[in-house]
């Protein structure tokens, strides 16, 4: 299995980065997991957008998922897209069709956004949408998915990927607070790609994110071989967070970088 950073970004874009977005590979299977603000263009560069088989998304912030818009589009009116020859394109009879399996509500979340300026079904019809449960297990291709409810300001699921190929695997936290779910769901996790948004914790009202010591001290408590911080700004400096997560944690720690290849 192979894993690689599209976007690593918290709600605002790093310069001439991008949201919440990774691409994973195991022999013929591609997911795209989440697709935030200015992922599809990362995408583009490293594998042809019709040929990823799902979208996978953690939750429904637009930090998450609003690419799927761009996406949308390229998949509805892009050239080789269309029933008849275009420029070189021959034309297909049929174009594809990306499953968009995400949590409950997204049918009519993207129906409401999408329908603020046009069709309300663009997003439907350039993807086979599927709604999970947390105790549903997807698979696409040989890849294998399950989930668990994490906290944070609306509902969020964090994701174990796994393979029927027997490759390694990895824990994808979504965003979340301090929670003792997510460290038994990643309980001996080859590698845990944990967010590290905050550098202290949010000083009132709701928790809804992780500072890097919070998530070392998770890596730690789930017995994770390896972590990966991420949904981290460029305007945190990234060797203070780093080291504030070895702190806690003995085994290696990565900050996220787009472009980055991990393979499990």
């Amino acid at each position: 299995m192979r894993l690689t950073v599209l976007g690593k970004s918290p709600s605002w874009q790093d310069a001439g980065g991008a949201c919440s977005g990774y691409l994973i590979e195991d022999g013929g299977s591609t997911v795209l997991l989440d697709c935030g603000n200015g992922v599809f263009s990362k995408l583009r560069r490293y594998r042809d957008y019709t040929a990823v088989d799902a979208v996978l998304l953690s939750h429904l912030h637009a930090d998450h998922f609003l690419d799927l818009v761009p996406y949308a589009y390229a998949l509805t009116y892009a050239p080789r897209q269309q029933p008849v020859p275009v420029d070189r394109w021959p034309g297909t009879d049929a174009p594809a069709r990306p499953r968009l399996i995400g949590p409950p509500g997204t049918r009519e979340t993207f129906r409401r956004i999408v329908g603020c300026w046009g069709n309300d079904d663009l997003i439907e019809n350039a993807f086979a949408i599927e709604e999970y449960e947390e105790s549903d297990a997807p698979q696409v291709g040989s890849l294998r998915f399950s989930f668990r409810t994490v906290p944070h300001f609306q509902e969020s699921y964090a994701i174990r990927v796994s393979s029927s190929n027997g490759s390694g695997g990895f824990v994808f936290s979504a965003d979340c607070r301090p929670t003792g779910d997510l460290i038994d769901f990643a309980r001996g996790a080859d590698l845990l790609l944990i967010e590290a948004t905050l550098p202290r914790p949010e000083r009132s009202g709701e928790r809804g994110h992780l500072t890097p010591r919070e998530a070392g001290e998770h890596g730690r408590d789930s017995g994770a071989k390896r972590i990966v911080l991420t949904h981290i700004s460029d305007e945190l400096d990234h060797l203070w967070a780093r080291k504030e997560a070895m702190s806690v944690f003995d085994g290696p720690v990565d900050i996220a970088t787009e472009g980055a290849v991990y393979s499990l």
